[in-house]
């Protein structure tokens, strides 16, 4: 994409993605809070050909309702019975993976972007960020559809992007609560609390809209998605990167999204690096 392809998507009026003052506005937000959201961030006109692309995009999604902790990990019975793993949620979202995303739609276009990258990385005060290696995740399509929710759980990667396409008729609230957890302590009680719904006064709420860019540090916040009403769907686009370059999701986890895992998953597997020592 030239910038001339990113000033006919973006409102680059509103936000010129290079200006020092728009990156400072995003940082102080993250350090904040850990979440910022640009408004409107796609041109009025052509927020229906987004909503659109999502809508055609929507029945490749691959659904699995299924029996979750907030880690996405493996039942452990050695765990106290209080402990938030121990803690079943329900997970009805759905994902279409990246090689379903056409490569003229919207938002694999903005996806691979340079400029939207830089700005992207500047944001979250790196030098640079790359598109996952995964040939299923880094750019996917996250679908709820009425009656179901994204339950409440934490991001393998310490920052998303993630912009709404189309929005729910009720419901589909986005809740997080920011920094309830750091790299070396998971402050279960704190979680607990959240889970069995003690912790209201640590829980933050978004009302998204179609257009609208967020960027996001879910490695520590607790987040979901709360059940969709309604008679349509929630879309929203996952733009995914890394601090380091050739990332690919464990076999384990891609099969939970997706359904099926590639040779490169596979091969990955053994070269997995941990940077923190939390449960998942």
């Amino acid at each position: 994409m030239t910038a001339a392809d990113v000033a006919a998507v973006i409102d680059i009026d509103r936000y010129p993605l290079a200006d020092p003052a728009l990156v400072a506005r995003v940082r102080a937000d993250l350090a904040s809070t850990g979440c910022c959201v640009l408004p409107d961030l796609v041109r009025p006109d052509l927020r229906e050909t987004l909503r659109r692309e999502g809508v055609e995009l929507a029945p490749g999604a691959y659904y699995d309702v299924e029996t979750v902790n907030v880690y996405n990990t493996d039942p452990d019975p050695r765990l106290p019975d209080g402990h938030p793993a121990r803690v079943p949620m329900e997970r009805g979202n759905a994902f279409v993976a990246r090689d379903l995303v056409p490569r003229d739609a919207l938002i694999h276009r903005l996806y691979e972007d340079p400029a939207f990258q830089r700005f992207v990385a500047a944001c979250f005060g790196l030098d640079e960020v790359y598109e996952l290696a995964d040939p299923l995740s880094g750019l996917t399509l996250n679908v709820v559809v009425p009656g179901r929710s994204h339950p409440w759980h934490f991001d393998t990667n310490e920052f998303t992007v993630s912009m709404l396409t189309q929005a729910s008729q009720d419901g589909g609230v986005f809740e997080f609560c920011p920094g309830i957890r750091s790299a070396g302590s998971e402050n279960v009680d704190d979680v607990r609390s959240v889970l069995d719904g003690r912790g209201g006064h640590l829980v933050r709420r978004l009302n998204l809209r179609p257009g609208d860019l967020q960027l996001f540090m879910g490695r520590y916040a607790l987040h979901r998605v709360s059940t969709v009403a309604g008679g349509r769907a929630r879309h929203s686009a996952i733009f995914a990167y890394s601090e380091r370059p050739g990332v690919i999701g464990s076999p384990a986890r891609t099969r939970q999204l997706f359904g099926r895992v590639t040779p490169a998953h596979l091969a990955a597997a053994a070269r997995t690096v941990r940077v923190d020592e939390l449960m998942d």
